[in-house]
């Protein structure tokens, strides 16, 4: 059974840094788009940042020069650097991974990890 995990959330103060990791195991199919998106309280779950397997990236404005998308395909793990981080980054952060099992594409969400951006 596909999964997708992610870790290394926390508390930080702002212009702080954290750096989140996702993998994803199981029999999961060849992975095409792995991405981050997040969802603050009374909000709605919103981009934050995709990377395709060849490397392509798409950041979503608000982080674009803060953040940093990199993925480890051997290790089927997408990590997402965040740097000058603001109160306004306070989410929990869910990765999301696209992969194609057979003759069909699956979209598998990992179960979050809170960012905390506070003094």
């Amino acid at each position: 059974q596909a999964q997708v995990v992610e870790s290394g959330g926390g508390l930080v103060q702002p212009g702080g840094s954290l750096r989140l990791s996702c993998a994803a195991s199981g029999n999961i199919g060849t992975i095409s788009v792995m991405g981050w998106y997040r969802q603050a309280p009374g909000r709605q779950r919103e981009l934050v940042a995709t990377i395709t397997s060849g490397g392509s990236t798409n950041y979503a404005d608000s982080v674009k020069g803060r953040f940093t998308i990199s993925r480890d395909n051997a290790k089927n793990t997408v990590y997402l650097q965040m740097n000058s981080l603001k109160p306004e980054d306070t989410a929990v952060y869910y990765c999301r991974t696209i992969a194609a099992l057979g003759t069909r594409n699956y979209q598998y969400w990992g179960q979050g990890t809170l960012v905390t951006v506070s003094s």
